[in-house]
């Protein structure tokens, strides 16, 4: 499938259908479509339920979809390090989380930068005094984490919802 401007979308020309199980699959993993709207609703609730928590709640189910995708496709396609980062920040754009940029990938000082323009979550959401986009935040985390193979922690430095041209994540590994 080709988008506007000509770019070739390597998971949609490969995302199959189980019409008899309703499922959506890229290279045997399992994907769902579902608007924005929809998550941040959810989002939504349970921070009136748990307050600041629930972004790390948030955070926490990015990361893990993250570090499976992240193992998966680098045995899936036999990537390096550097490349199945690469990979994973364009799949990021593929599936619609926004413009993902890889700004910064720094194997010395062990940290990643990356952005996000038009995020859906950010656009969703709504003017907000805070970073809210927890699921990619977690999404940074566990690829920085796949990528420097220690712990990693990923904080929104920039948010759309906030007033920010893009949303930025940095990315380090944890300390201690």
């Amino acid at each position: 499938m080709r988008d506007i401007i000509g770019m070739e979308n390597t998971v949609l020309n490969e995302m199959t259908w189980d019409a008899e199980a309703g499922r959506l699959l890229f290279k045997d993993v399992p994907y769902l479509l579902i608007r924005p709207e929809t998550l941040v609703a959810l989002q939504k609730a349970v921070e009136a339920e748990l307050g600041e928590r629930a972004g790390e709640l948030l955070a926490r189910g990015g990361h893990t979809g993250s570090a499976l995708s992240t193992r998966r496709y680098r045995e899936a396609f036999g990537l390096g390090t550097e490349e199945t980062a690469r990979f994973i920040v364009r799949m990021g754009r593929e599936i619609g989380w926004g413009d993902f940029r890889l700004e910064r990938l720094d194997f010395g000082a062990r940290e990643m930068v990356v952005s996000v323009g038009r995020s859906p979550f950010a656009e969703a959401y709504g003017p907000a005094s805070r970073p809210v986009c927890h699921l990619i935040r977690g999404v940074v985390a566990g690829l920085a984490e796949g990528s420097f193979g220690a712990p990693a922690q990923a904080r929104e430095v920039e948010c759309l919802a906030m007033g920010a041209k893009t949303c930025r994540f940095h990315a380090t590994v944890r300390s201690g």
